[in-house]
């Protein structure tokens, strides 16, 4: 395919064979005339260039064109699409009940179960810091019940954590947020469970070893010093010591804690493995580990949306990440997780509530503000298969931010 640049782009172009946005997405049939606001459109989405094995035929100029069938003559029939202009002036209005998640008056047992998980780790986590004595039997009782609940309310907790709705207890929600994205690998691997079990263990108690790192260190916003970077990637084995000593787990367990720095290409730490010579569980949880830190709040930056988190992960290129762990989870959570915002092609901004891992482009999604400007403030948009729906595409993600602004 050759490329057309959009400044190249006029209105009534006709080319003939079909035009496409990023390879896949088509923005117009083959004889079909590109539309002034499809120009406008690929413009606000940043998109420099679209693709075709056509050639130009004609530009229909706006008097030649025939009136679209049922085209009203009333002015509102050219009214711009008004949900990508609320994109663009979010900050003047207050859209945050637009791109918030469902309601979790929805699923208040979901919400309840996640809330509950954070607060037993946190639990966990004080006592760890403070030197108490933690029971090996309180910590398998919580991954029992975070693997049940996953499988039970898995699209919740999804959007929960990519919704990052719960302030404080960082350190707790983390190691959960870690432990259910792990389990959602395994699951798709189909690991049996007590392996899977494992890893929702460790992946739970991958990190208490920063627990013990100096507050001044972990949390520092510049760059670290030699000896601050060295002491920060100590943390694997005074978590392989805590896990192992303290809470007495097999070393099943304490591999995964041990190793889940290490890299796909051996360049990882603390003893320089690479591929298979790292325990799957480790491998595992460093995917899901990597895009939890990628999506959530942290005092020295910003999250980062799902789609683009995902998208860092599938650059990856061999050098940190198992390819095969990688599959799995783009596989089980989709290129635009459940929770994120997106921009279809006909202007209508939607929200991801469903994916298909054979088809990791057209999730199931409801709509937010349909192409028309009309707000579902009370979650009440329709819902679309994009599998079915062959004449919509997402365009681009949407940072909820642009939509809400100080108001989200």
């Amino acid at each position: 395919m050759k490329k057309v640049a959009v400044t190249d782009l006029r209105e009534g172009a006709i080319f003939s064979a079909p035009v496409y946005i990023e390879g896949n997405n088509l923005l117009v049939p083959a004889g079909v005339a590109v539309r002034k606001k499809d120009i406008v459109r690929l413009n606000s989405w940043g998109i420099e260039s679209v693709e075709t094995d056509g050639k130009l035929v004609t530009i229909v100029t706006e008097s030649a064109k025939p009136p679209p069938a049922g085209a009203s003559n009333s002015p509102k029939a050219d009214t711009p699409v008004k949900a990508d202009t609320m994109v663009k002036e979010a900050s003047g209005a207050k859209t945050s009940s637009v791109i918030s998640l469902p309601e979790v008056q929805e699923n208040k047992g979901a919400y309840r179960s996640y809330l509950e998980l954070i607060e037993r780790v946190n639990e966990v986590c004080e006592n760890i810091t403070n030197g108490v004595s933690v029971e090996a039997r309180s910590i398998d009782n919580i991954s029992g019940r975070l693997l049940q609940t996953v499988r039970e309310q898995r699209n919740s907790f999804v959007g929960y954590i990519l919704g990052g709705e719960i302030k404080g207890h960082d350190a707790a929600k983390s190691l959960v947020n870690t432990a259910i994205l792990s389990a959602l690998i395994a699951q798709e691997l189909k690991l049996p469970h007590h392996k899977t079990l494992q890893i929702v263990t460790g992946a739970l108690l991958h990190d208490v070893g920063m627990l013990r790192m100096p507050k001044d260190i972990v949390e520092k916003r510049g760059g670290l010093s030699p000896a601050e970077l060295q002491r920060i990637q100590s943390h694997t084995l005074y978590t392989y010591k805590i896990v192992n000593k303290e809470l007495l787990y097999p070393e099943d367990v304490g591999l995964i804690v041990l190793q889940h720095h290490e890299r796909w290409d051996g360049e990882g730490y603390p003893r320089h493995l690479s591929g298979t010579a790292i325990d799957i569980g480790a491998r595992i949880v460093s995917v899901a580990d990597a895009f939890e830190a990628m999506v959530s709040q942290k005092p020295y930056r910003n999250s980062m949306m799902g789609y683009q988190a995902m998208k860092n992960l599938l650059s990856d290129n061999l050098r940190r990440f198992d390819p095969d762990v990688i599959k799995a989870f783009i596989q089980t959570m989709g290129i635009y997780p459940i929770g994120s915002i997106i921009l279809l092609n006909n202007g209508a901004l939607a929200r991801v509530i469903e994916v298909d891992g054979t088809a990791p482009l057209r999730p199931r999604i409801k709509i937010l503000i349909d192409e028309f400007g009309k707000v579902f403030k009370n979650d009440d948009g329709d819902v679309i298969d994009l599998l079915i729906e062959k004449s919509l595409f997402i365009a681009r993600a949407v940072d909820p931010k642009e939509v809400a602004g100080k108001h989200a």
